[in-house]
């Protein structure tokens, strides 16, 4: 019986907590098509288009660029103005996404 209450209790946590990751993704994905005018769809620059591929990046050094753009320590012609537009939850959210990619 203990059993049974525990993985009922498991399966409505699961269940619960789908939407929200389903949610997640789908503004992560959303957020990501931003990036694909300069960076490519999903990251996936066009080779030697002179603009870096980000998918598959790890993800701290992603955000870590994010926020240097945003703080105006690293140079940019627009990034700086792009990544002020994005909350810190937003830049992991898009840098997960990018990360994740092949």
């Amino acid at each position: 019986m203990k059993r049974l209450i525990t993985a009922a209790s498991t399966a409505v946590l699961v269940l619960a907590a789908s939407p929200a990751a389903a949610e997640d993704a789908n503004l992560a994905r959303n957020l990501v098509a931003n990036c694909a005018n300069c960076h490519g769809t999903n990251g996936k620059a066009v080779p030697n288009a002179g603009m870096a591929t980000l998918a598959g990046q790890p993800k701290e050094g992603l955000v870590q660029r994010m926020n240097e753009f945003r703080s105006g320590a690293r140079p940019a012609t627009v990034m700086h103005q792009i990544a002020k537009g994005y909350s810190d939850a937003q830049i992991d959210l898009i840098a997960g996404y990018l990360a994740a990619q092949k």
